[in-house]
């Protein structure tokens, strides 16, 4: 008797819930073959078997809570369990089309597989959205109705108040019905479409590589890509085609800028027909014609709000300094080529402004806690949060134990997490934990800046850009490369006192970056 244990589920992280099970008692399962699904407070966790053979006992059910290396199932080892082994990682209802499929080759019904359409029915469910999140916008959908899918293909986007989710298809067939349209709100665990699966769905698929192509394939390779309607708009107006533009948007679709480009490049010269004359702008088009309603985004609608919420509770107030950066940048100038050539990764000035924060936040611990009704939380750790900003909205990624980090792998996470965030691959775990952020506004040009906290933090560090200012030193004045730098915090419970302290640490650091060695 083999056991299936609860595995490890990831740093601080000690119990889960038994959110489903894919098999149940008698079952054949292969190895590696997926026995259940497992949620945590940050992820979820897909438990697979061990051994090939049959599940004799499932010790925890549905809905229990388990901790970390507790009993799961136990499973009987034998030779069956490798016979009836599927080819792959087949969810419970893959396994029940695939048996619906052999029942009806059995029975001699054909007229299925010739129709197409008397498949299973495989509901696309909305997947787990992640902790505290329980709805989502439908973004897009890359399919319509008729059209053939693979398995894992796909299907449509959806939004959350933090991360893009994007569905796959749980079964290869045909996308017989969709029940979630852009732009509607779906709860979690919620039925978003229906494919039909089956031999149907390869039935069709030779029909359509046998169809002739269209005169113009779009960007697209074959998918149903819906153009931004600012775009659509700026198409008509112009006179363009749809052949005539090339998309930059996901899976070639066309944004507004796209068909400013294809405008620059003389496209619309060519779009208009010999002999005619092109069609004109409207000689005194009112306001409204001119303007352009979107949707904000579920990720800027929740960032408004919680920005708002940021500051109809706390009591903000910053503090300001500034830092002569002549000492960091001689540092990195110096060594910026042997650092990358042995780390991989280019030194930044994060990783200096990263180890400054913690040193200080060690000295000024109010500065990394939080308030809690009326409890104070200290938090004896740093997961530095790191404000950017990207297309859909503005993120904090979080780089965990930053405290304990070295240059280098400060510099890595940054990059890690920087690319997610531009790709809009962040997980709902890089961006929770946060005990403290640092907000850059200097890389967009900003000389000051004093933002706004990201609650249920007390600080966050505001950095502006590096100019050069003449400043007296030695009773001589002299250029420099200075930096404004700023502290918004919580001054329910950090004082005046602590805040310009903490800034002034910072400073000091920054200024002599021997004292990160030295820990003074």
């Amino acid at each position: 008797m083999t056991e299936v244990r609860v595995p490890t589920l990831g740093e601080s992280v000690t119990e889960a819930t038994v959110a489903t099970w894919f098999k149940k008692p008698g079952d054949v399962v292969a190895v590696d073959e997926m026995l259940c699904e497992l949620e945590t407070d940050k992820v979820t966790v897909e438990v697979p078997s061990p051994v090939a053979g049959k599940l004799e006992e499932i010790v925890a059910a549905e809905g229990e809570t388990v901790g970390v290396d507790a009993l799961l199932a136990n499973i009987s080892e034998g030779d069956g369990g490798s016979k009836a082994a599927p080819k792959g990682r087949e969810s419970a209802k893959d396994e029940a089309a695939a048996s619906q499929a052999a029942r009806e080759a059995a029975d001699g019904d054909t007229g299925a597989s010739s129709s197409g359409g008397s498949g299973e029915k495989v509901d696309v469910m909305v997947p787990t959205l992640g902790e505290s999140v329980t709805e989502a916008t439908v973004s897009t959908w890359f399919k319509k109705v008729g059209d053939t899918v693979a398995q894992d293909e796909m299907l449509c986007e959806l939004e959350t108040d933090k991360v893009s989710v994007e569905v796959p298809a749980p079964a290869a067939g045909t996308l017989s019905e969709i029940l979630a349209a852009e732009g509607s709100t779906v709860e979690a665990k919620g039925k978003l479409a229906v494919v039909t699966a089956g031999a149907g769905a390869a039935a069709s698929a030779p029909a359509q590589e046998s169809a002739p192509a269209p005169a113009a394939a779009s960007p697209a390779s074959g998918k149903d890509v819906e153009d931004a309607p600012s775009a659509k708009k700026a198409m008509a107006e112009a006179g363009l085609s749809r052949d005539q533009v090339t998309g930059s948007g996901r899976d070639g679709r066309v944004m507004k800028e796209d068909v400013a480009k294809a405008l620059a490049a003389g496209t619309s010269a060519a779009a208009a027909p010999q002999g005619k004359e092109a069609p004109r702008a409207p000689s005194a088009p009112d306001d409204e014609a001119r303007e352009e309603r979107v949707r904000m985004t579920r990720l800027k609608q929740t960032m408004a709000r919680r920005l708002k919420e940021a500051q109809d509770t706390a009591a903000i107030l910053t503090t300001f300094n500034e830092v002569d950066m002549t000492e960091v940048m001689a540092i990195r100038n110096e060594y910026k080529d042997a650092f990358e050539k042995k780390h991989g990764v280019r030194m930044g000035f994060m990783s200096f402004f990263t180890k400054a924060a913690c040193h200080a936040l060690k000295e000024i611990p109010e500065v990394n806690a939080e308030i809690d009704g009326t409890d104070v939380i200290y938090k004896n750790y740093v997961h530095m949060g790191m404000a950017a900003g990207t297309p859909t909205g503005l993120v904090v990624p979080v780089i965990k134990n930053a405290d304990s980090l070295s240059f280098a792998d400060i510099e890595k996470e940054v990059s890690r997490l920087g690319k997610k965030a531009r790709d809009g691959k962040l997980t709902m775990s890089d961006m929770t934990g946060g005990t403290f952020t640092i907000s850059n506004g200097g890389v967009y040009g900003s000389l000051m800046t004093a933002p706004i906290l990201n609650p249920p933090q007390s600080g966050i560090l505001g950095l502006a850009k590096i100019q050069d200012r003449p400043v007296a030193l030695n009773g001589e004045v002299v250029i420099r490369p200075m930096m404004y730098i700023s502290l918004s915090y919580d001054h329910r419970l950090i004082d005046g006192k602590g805040a310009v302290t903490f800034l002034v640490r910072v400073k000091e650091m920054m200024e002599d970056p021997r004292r990160l060695l030295m820990d003074l």
